[in-house]
């Protein structure tokens, strides 16, 4: 059986195998492959073969297939490169060019299954019309649509609590980029048309949510849901959360540098948590879109990084908002460990990995009840989901004053996380799926 897993990124293994850039988003994906790998290597690679296919350096004079490489990560283990024509820098437009590039790649592997990553690019959009066409002329490849974040639905509240005025304001860098609040969403949106056309091509789709199973079956009916969990980056399945070690007071958000993830949301109610909690902080991480230091990062900051900036300055929380700029898995387990909440505070997620890294730590989740999350926690037991945010400070009450209660929910997150993500499950899960389609 030959496969195609075609990504948004490389794994980091496969990366630092071919001697390419290494990047450290989608972490979960380098779990999948040392998997896959694992297995092909017990199984003398008698049947199956895996090839990948992600973001390279396909130029106007070289096809997807001359630049392929092969690798050997692994005894016994080849795995072919194909590099395609990288579209994450202006996702919502489409290049008619990537489906020559992909159509080029299949006929060259000629997999029985192709792994689509993920539904949120143009990429994924031009993989399911090759695919389409191949099939209408008789072709049996499958395509597998594995769900991630369901983009259609992200761009239908990308601004949720975000005043209009807010929206349509534009900076110098907004205008420079033509990429206010407003022209994000757009973008957003057109991504989201993507993302249903491309749906409509898959033949089988992995999900592992309520919310996703519903989507799915609303968009295409006739394919097949198979439902599997993913395996996260493997330094969350070491280390456990210690009260007695984490900065007291201390709510740790993941993410917070575009609307979507609803931080403004959660700086309007920092005021009234500090008249409670004189002492809590918020540690944000990822790329901190207030800084103002200089004047190039004055010129660079966008509007949304303007209004998170008057929102902490009316609120008085100059000194008690820190963003930790970018972090790897090591930097972000600290942050995890040394932190005395995890909240998500997502508009919508499907299911979220920073909320299961947490979770397998065993550190308390606070998680607004939207999209998959419900599917992922228990509610009360596992962690405290909220409807509105003038909720939350009446959930940091029974984690903050309740130490024993704290400790408990911590526990039964990481019960519940170590089998949602179970690496040796979740690969027997995805090779029984290959089997079953294949």
């Amino acid at each position: 059986m030959k496969i195609l897993w075609v990504c948004n990124t490389l794994p980091r293994m496969a990366a630092v195998a071919a001697g390419l850039r290494i990047d450290n988003k989608e972490g979960w994906l380098d779990g999948a492959l040392r998997g896959i790998i694992s297995y092909i290597t017990e199984q003398d690679g008698r049947d199956m073969e895996i090839a990948i296919a992600y973001p390279g350096d396909v130029s106007a004079d070289k096809s997807a297939v001359s630049d392929h490489k092969e690798i050997i990560p692994g005894k016994g283990v080849c795995i072919r490169l194909y590099g395609y024509s990288d579209d994450r820098k202006d996702p919502h437009i489409y290049r008619d060019g990537l489906e020559k590039e992909f159509e080029d790649i299949i006929r060259d592997l000629d997999p029985d299954i192709v792994h689509l990553f993920g539904t949120e690019y143009g990429h994924n959009l031009a993989v399911g019309r090759v695919i389409g066409r191949l099939r209408r002329n008789g072709s049996s490849i499958k395509l597998l649509i594995g769900l991630q974040g369901i983009i259609s639905e992200c761009a239908r509240v990308y601004s949720d609590g975000v005043p209009y005025n807010v929206q349509r304001n534009k900076t110098f860098r907004d205008r420079l980029r033509d990429d206010n609040i407003l022209r994000q969403q757009q973008k957003f949106m057109q991504r989201g048309e993507f993302e249903l056309e491309a749906i409509t091509y898959a033949t089988d789709i992995t999900g592992r949510t309520e919310f996703d199973r519903e989507w799915s079956r609303t968009h295409n009916p006739a394919a097949v849901y198979h439902h599997l969990n993913e395996t996260l980056r493997e330094e969350f399945y070491e280390g456990t959360w210690d009260l007695t070690e984490c900065g007291r007071h201390v709510i740790f958000m993941s993410q917070g540098d575009y609307p979507l993830k609803g931080l403004h949301k959660i700086l309007k109610v920092m005021p009234d948590i500090l008249t409670d909690y004189p002492d809590a902080r918020l540690v944000v991480a990822g790329m901190n879109i207030t800084k103002r230091d200089t004047l190039k990062d004055r010129i660079k900051m966008s509007n949304y990084g303007k209004y998170l900036t008057e929102l902490i300055a009316s609120g008085g929380l100059q000194d008690k908002v820190t963003f930790t700029g970018p972090l790897d898995a090591s930097q972000m387990k600290k942050m995890y460990l040394g932190s005395h909440v995890y909240l998500c505070a997502s508009s919508v997620e499907n299911s979220p990995n920073s909320m299961g890294e947490a979770m397998l730590l065993g550190l308390p989740v606070i998680a607004a009840r939207v999209g998959g999350i419900p599917s992922m926690i228990e509610d009360g037991s596992e962690g405290l989901l909220y409807d509105k945010e003038d909720e939350i400070k009446d959930i940091l009450h029974k984690i903050w004053d309740d130490d024993a209660f704290a400790t408990e929910l911590g526990a039964e997150a990481m019960n519940r996380a170590y089998k949602t993500h179970d690496p040796a499950t979740n690969m027997n899960r995805l090779l029984e799926i290959y089997n079953e389609i294949g």
